[in-house]
């Protein structure tokens, strides 16, 4: 069966910048271990695969893979996902409901204007685990290569999900963020600590005033040694700004922009709005531009003679 394969850089509308993604349309028959070996193949940090709704609640079912792991969602991926699926079948601005691995259903909105496609995407209602304590804060800023002096004040390092928690930390400067030289090693050990497979470090000393942030991202434990620009890492970031008064949020809603990815040569941009609910909980949608590096068709199974199929590891 030949599948259709894409590379869309998503975040941008500049190929070969932004966040890269793979996408297999019609991936129905494909195994764990198949979907695991093309994006091993491909390396880029999530591959999704589109699949066939398998319930009445949902329109289209997705499965997000690193090279090492399947992981419960992403961002960048779902932008990616649903871009390619506009344009290779021409879909018109619409309201759909993704599933994800997890069965998790989240909203996805495609925007057409013209040529001009842009994907947003409704996370989860954001939740917020555990501040870190001191000791372990240390530790975390040796790991990235910064110093206490540079972690910015009244803005605890906490952990952030809306739907695929990270570790949000806030430098005081542009310059620090863009030298951190982390320690794959010693992140990947405070992985199983926190419960957190991601750091996602920031600062709003932006020196451009479109811009509300300037970030990177780390996940060495599901084998992402930094991402490009990571929408599952925006979305927690604007809860985060709300819920601990960081940014005002006139009338219960935040918008803006965060620039990712420019110490890696890939800037990408991600438009993020935060709502706040009447119960108080946190509703995070993001939005994002994206443009196709290239089209291929996935001929054949992704196996090799002779060597087994990688093991998947499941889902926790």
């Amino acid at each position: 069966m030949k599948r259709v394969l894409y590379q869309v850089d998503a975040f941008t509308r500049t190929p070969f910048t932004g966040n890269p993604a793979g996408v297999v349309l019609g991936a129905e028959g494909m195994t764990d271990a198949e979907m695991l070996a093309v994006a091993r193949e491909l390396n880029n940090s999530e591959t999704a695969f589109v699949l066939p709704p398998d319930a009445a609640d949902h329109d289209v079912r997705v499965r997000f893979f690193t090279p090492t792991t399947e992981v419960p969602t992403c961002g960048h991926a779902t932008v990616g996902a649903h871009f390619a699926r506009a344009v290779e079948y021409g879909l018109p601005s619409r309201s759909l409901r993704q599933k994800t691995g997890t069965g998790l259903i989240q909203r996805v909105e495609i925007h057409r204007d013209g040529e001009r496609v842009r994907i947003g995407m409704h996370q989860g209602r954001a939740e917020f685990g555990p501040e870190l304590d001191g000791g372990r804060v240390d530790r975390l800023l040796r790991a990235l290569g910064a110093g206490t002096a540079d972690l910015a004040e009244n803005a605890p390092v906490q952990t952030v999900s809306t739907g695929h928690s990270k570790v949000l930390v806030e430098l005081r400067d542009r310059a620090v963020v863009d030298a951190l030289r982390p320690d794959p090693s010693a992140l990947t050990a405070l992985s199983r600590e926190v419960g957190s497979n991601g750091f996602f470090v920031f600062t709003r000393a932006t020196s451009d005033a479109r811009l509300l942030t300037w970030s990177r991202m780390f996940a060495p434990a599901i084998g992402i040694a930094e991402d490009p620009v990571t929408g599952n890492g925006h979305g927690p970031l604007g809860a985060y700004l709300v819920r601990h008064g960081i940014v005002p949020a006139p009338e219960g809603r935040l918008d803006f922009t965060g620039r990712q990815g420019v110490a890696m040569g890939r800037p990408g941009e991600v438009r993020v709005r935060v709502e706040v609910r009447p119960d108080g909980g946190l509703e995070v949608a993001i939005t994002g531009d994206a443009v196709t590096a290239f089209r291929a068709e996935l001929a054949s199974t992704p196996a090799h003679p002779g060597r087994p199929l990688p093991e998947v590891r499941r889902l926790e």
